[in-house]
């Protein structure tokens, strides 16, 4: 992320189908008894059964697939983000039993990586269509991941056809993890290829240095340089550094590494969004995932404080007497929100065209679960207490909210899933995010709960 203006190709920009409020609410309903008999410890399997669940919500269309994002009740039909794809390998070999389903998908991004319809570069994009169904203006979209050409079935209905380093980061992180799980030569191969597209595409010389956003649908570079990009690249660079032995993999980790500490603000704890320019910081707004997800990728004493900065700066408590809560009554949710500005939403403006109004009080369920994972990871005084707290917080979500929701058109089972967020929040970045069961929300929490650091060098 980098601030505005927003790039219109972000992996979290989401272009809802104009639910309002009362279809939002219709959604997230539950009551306690939805939840009696489920226990914690259950909790993670059932997390797990909704990614299985959403891998496999078309069977009609080959065993070669990606896991749907999104429930279809948030209007992106079939989409499948290869960033939500990246955590899903990643959670599922955090979890008993889940290599099987972390190779499948990973051979799904191979084959999107060496069967796109434009490009044989090593690039992947940003989403793909995993499933058949009809758009919003009457056109049939008949194909599943794999199109009748044999070419990926990439996401041109929303626009999902540029390529982000951060979304190739994660990729190229998903793919060096079942290298070193597997052993299998072909991952570490689509993960150099990755590593080696960024540093064609990103790299940059600009005062701030570092790596920048990517290209859009157009195959046009953009001009930002994100902090969050840059600490996925010294997670995958590390590991990259680490699986082939070249050392050139360390002095790219360095120049990633070196933006990210370049974004640092001393006097308050924390770390900025990036730069649009290459010259001047933007200060704000000021993201949750530079803070936490910069703690698992540095793991650096000097900046731990960012944790702090975003468990108190960003700190949100949802109760149904907040304007715009879709939460249920006597239900309550903790955690943290996307970014500074997403405290300071306008409550009486839709968060965009046919979207419902925010909730400054939102929790955003993603960003929560990478605060208890960091938290996790430093091990401080009352972190483990803090991080289980703010995990009871989803898993009641998951008791809860996005009850009769839908994969492909079949009912999922039962309290399985994490919301996106307890109710409609502002990211401050020109996008939201809804009370929808999502991939990338659910496979964090699964980290989170292993203890897996996925941006471990």
């Amino acid at each position: 992320m980098t601030g505005s203006p927003r790039p219109p190709f972000s992996r979290r920009a989401l272009i809802g189908a104009g639910l309002g409020v009362a279809a939002l609410t219709a959604t997230s309903t539950g009551t306690a008894r939805a939840s009696q008999g489920a226990s914690a410890a259950s909790a993670p399997r059932r997390a797990q059964t909704f990614l299985a669940a959403a891998m496999d919500a078309y069977p009609d269309h080959g065993a070669l697939r990606l896991t749907q994002s999104y429930t279809d009740q948030a209007g992106l039909f079939s989409t499948a983000f290869t960033y939500d794809n990246a955590l899903a390998v990643l959670a599922h070999l955090a979890c008993p039993g889940g290599e099987s389903r972390a190779v499948a998908l990973g051979d799904a991004l191979l084959y999107a990586q060496t069967h796109d319809p434009v490009f044989d570069d090593g690039r992947l994009r940003q989403a793909y269509n995993v499933g058949p169904y009809t758009f919003y203006d009457g056109s049939p979209q008949p194909d599943g991941f794999v199109k009748a050409d044999g070419t990926a079935n990439v996401g041109t209905q929303f626009g999902f056809t540029g390529t982000a380093v951060g979304d190739m980061a994660w990729a190229g992180i998903a793919l060096s993890a079942l290298a070193g799980r597997t052993g299998e030569r072909r991952f570490l191969t689509g993960a150099v290829r990755i590593g080696e597209w960024i540093e064609r595409v990103g790299r940059t010389d600009e005062p701030l240095g570092g790596y920048k956003f990517g290209v859009d649908g157009a195959d046009r570079r953009l001009p930002f340089t994100s902090t969050e990009h840059n600490t996925d690249l010294v997670g995958l660079f590390g590991r990259l550094a680490r699986l082939t032995g070249d050392r050139v993999w360390r002095e790219r980790r360095a120049r990633a590494r070196a933006f990210v500490e370049k974004m640092w603000e001393p006097s308050g704890g924390f770390f900025y969004t990036g730069t649009n320019d290459g010259v001047t910081v933007n200060r704000s707004p000021i993201p949750e995932d530079t803070q936490t997800w910069t703690h698992l990728a540095l793991a650096s004493p000097a900046h731990s404080r960012s944790l702090d900065w975003a468990a108190a700066e960003l700190a949100v408590r949802d109760t149904a007497d907040h304007p715009n809560s879709t939460v249920p009554s006597g239900q309550s949710y903790e955690g943290v929100t996307f970014s500074s500005a997403s405290l300071l939403a306008n409550e009486g403006a839709p968060i965009a065209d046919g979207q419902p109004r925010p909730d400054r009080n939102g929790v955003w369920f993603e960003g929560t679960a990478h605060l208890a994972l960091a938290l996790r990871h430093r091990g401080d005084s009352g972190d483990e207490k803090r991080a289980r707290r703010l995990l009871g917080s989803i898993e009641r979500a998951q008791d809860l909210l996005g009850g009769a929701q839908t994969v492909g058109g079949t009912a999922l089972p039962a309290r399985s899933g994490v919301v996106s967020a307890s109710s409609p929040l502002d990211t401050g970045f020109g996008f939201g995010y809804y009370p929808y069961r999502h991939t990338g929300a659910t496979a964090w929490y699964l980290l989170a709960v292993a203890r897996a650091n996925p941006l471990r060098g």
